[in-house]
């Protein structure tokens, strides 16, 4: 079975939920920031990202103000930590599409060993989801 992300793993922020330790876990897995629903953890419910209404659209690359403070404070800790930029995530879906965004995603965290987590560098196997 070929594994592939759902583009509404996609957060607001530019985030792949679907590389995150908190998504990837086998106990009390988060289910991504587009699903308030679901079991979330608490910083996820509150993000000022995820909850923000100056977006025009799903992402905040459609906002006026792109890139905020607060984004820019995500992008450089992620850039630090992790060698990821949720700004550039954001501008290739503007340029290219959630689609062709997904497809890159898929091959850049996604190996017959699993999906590789952005936070811990491990492999994880997705089951039942």
């Amino acid at each position: 079975m070929k594994i592939v992300f759902d583009d509404k793993l996609v957060a607001p922020c530019g985030i792949n939920c679907g590389i995150c330790q908190a998504y990837l876990r086998k106990n009390n897995p988060c289910h991504g920031c587009n699903y308030a629903e679901q079991n979330r953890p608490k910083t996820r419910e509150h993000c000022g990202l995820r909850i923000c209404t100056k977006r025009k659209d799903k992402f905040c690359y459609s906002c006026d103000e792109f890139p905020c403070d607060r984004l820019k404070h995500l992008d450089k800790r992620y850039r630090t930590r992790y060698g990821i930029s949720e700004i550039d995530n954001l501008i290739c879906i503007r340029d290219k599409g959630i689609k062709s965004f997904i497809e890159e995603e898929s091959k850049r965290w996604i190996s017959d060993e699993g999906i590789l987590c952005v936070h811990d560098k491990k492999y994880y196997e997705i089951i039942g989801r």
